[in-house]
């Protein structure tokens, strides 16, 4: 059961996180099975993967080169030589009997990740390292009446560990930290993701101590988080036990625990293995990796504009409110549509109106991605474009946005169409535009003494009884005429 009365206050939570990021390569880091989660068990597994007598692990160029490009994007300090090392342990889902890993050469140590918190403020945390390894296979319980299944598809997958430094001191920061680093690796294309298929799985190491104090408490580490409020919702648990614990006189022991997503709490796995009882040593089947400087300069070539620096671009050359600008930031597919409508309407903040709402509301209630939308980012900014020339009001240019969507037709054909059903009829707007002079004496009378602004309000009138089916522009034209005439 979760911890009760426990003075917080009094502490101090430390907490590291070590994360788990799937590379999306198309096969695995040492054989050439496929990476996938959609096949039947042990159907994407080779003899490589199961460890048959003979077989021999050869290195997929591809996971070195993302590895290169994380190290890249956070200004970690990549390896000219980095080697792998075997990680000896007993476990059903190894077939090996070891992990091939990376613990005294790994490819990337340090770096830092900007880490955007709850009240908008930016943590620099700092990365020790990020190693490449392999992932093991899968244990399934259920399934079998009192049997233990093994699915060894996922045995061989490439897998990047991060491993943040100690820093972070909330659940709620090392939930921003998380997320942050799922839109970095997204953003680079790196990684899919999935966090409900495994693509990232974050471990929690936390322990506390009384405020004032320097040295570390024992800590625990939480296993296998697979989301942003899972973390969150589980160091919460975790720093009010250990508190607890420590409030009555006890000790923590150091140990593994899982998060009991249902009784929302952590649970005790087993004692928390240090580094020597796995008896790690060179792995004698995998000779060093070099990291070439052209290796390097491919990296460079292919590295995007990061989501911080075309945030502040945003802010600072285009002009957009900072949580605007956060808000295009979180998704590169996003951000690219944003960038693609713009480049066509030519103005930033209405064309990021139109992305942050109707685009947002449309992928919310079809629940859909950006990609799949029936509408281009190309396409938006001609919309866009025609608002901003007025040649069609915002709410005609709405029954664009959604016409495109369910017809498939293009912009151009689309306000054709909605021009003609428009209030053509000059006789009909004139009537219309009488009947707003009519009801409205007194702005009518300060128009005629000077007070120009006023037609801005009178077009809005007509606008609004007309439910927005006729053209601003003859509107204006209609009252100015009408107007004059009296």
């Amino acid at each position: 059961m979760p911890a009760k009365n426990v003075n917080s206050s009094l502490w101090e939570p430390v907490i590291g996180l070590e994360v788990h990021v799937q590379l999306n390569t198309n096969s695995k880091i040492f054989s050439s099975a496929p990476v996938t989660v959609s096949v039947e068990p042990n159907r994407a597994a080779n003899a490589v993967d199961l460890a048959l007598p003979g077989t021999l692990p050869v290195l997929n160029k591809k996971v070195v080169e993302k590895a290169i490009l994380f190290g890249m994007a956070t200004a970690g300090r990549i390896a000219s030589r980095c080697r792998f090392d075997r990680k000896n342990y007993f476990y059903p889902d190894l077939p090996k009997g070891y992990q091939i890993t990376q613990l005294t050469e790994p490819i990337i140590e340090g770096g830092t990740l900007e880490v955007r918190v709850d009240d908008g403020s930016i943590r620099q945390v700092e990365l020790v390292r990020a190693h490449l390894e392999e992932d093991a296979g899968k244990s399934i319980h259920g399934k079998y009446a009192g049997k233990t299944g093994i699915d060894l598809n996922r045995a061989g997958t490439p897998l990047l560990e991060v491993v943040t430094a100690p820093q972070l001191n909330t659940p709620d920061e090392a939930s921003a930290c998380f997320r942050t680093l799922h839109r970095l690796v997204t953003w680079l294309d790196i990684c899919d993701g999935n966090l409900n298929e495994g693509s990232m799985r974050c471990d929690a190491n936390i322990s506390v101590r009384r405020h004032g104090e320097t040295q570390l408490g024992e800590r625990t580490e939480i296993k296998n988080l697979n989301s942003f409020r899972f973390v969150e919702r589980a160091l919460k648990h975790e720093i009010d036990r250990q508190i607890s614990i420590l409030e009555t006189g006890g000790e923590i022991v150091r140990e593994t625990r899982l998060y009991d997503v249902e009784r929302d709490e952590t649970r005790s796995m087993r004692g928390k293995e240090l580094a020597h009882d796995y008896r790690y040593f060179p792995d004698p089947d995998l000779l060093p990796v070099a990291i070439t400087q052209e290796m390097i300069r491919a990296a460079r070539s292919a590295m995007p504009e990061l989501p911080e620096a075309r945030c502040s671009r945003y802010i600072d050359e285009l002009g957009l409110p900072a949580e605007t600008a956060h808000r295009l930031t979180q998704e590169k597919a996003f951000s690219d549509y944003f960038e693609s409508a713009f480049a066509i309407a030519g103005n930033a903040k209405l064309t990021a109106n139109w992305v942050l709402g109707n685009v947002a509301a449309t992928l919310n209630r079809n629940e859909i991605s950006i990609e799949n939308l029936q509408l281009s980012g190309p396409q938006l900014g001609e919309i866009v474009k025609n608002i901003v020339d007025g040649i069609v009001s915002d709410a005609s240019a709405k029954q664009v946005f959604e016409h495109v969507l369910a017809t498939k037709s293009n912009v151009a054909d689309a306000i054709g169409q909605q021009r003609e059903s428009l209030m053509s009829d000059e006789r009909d707007l004139k009537a219309l535009v009488q009947r707003v002079l009519d009801g409205n004496p007194i702005q009518v009378e300060e128009y005629r003494k000077g007070k120009k602004k006023i037609l801005g309000y009178l077009v809005g009138q007509v606008m609004s009884a007309a439910k927005g089916k006729i053209d601003p522009k003859k509107v204006n034209q209609a009252l100015t005429e009408i107007l004059a005439s009296d």
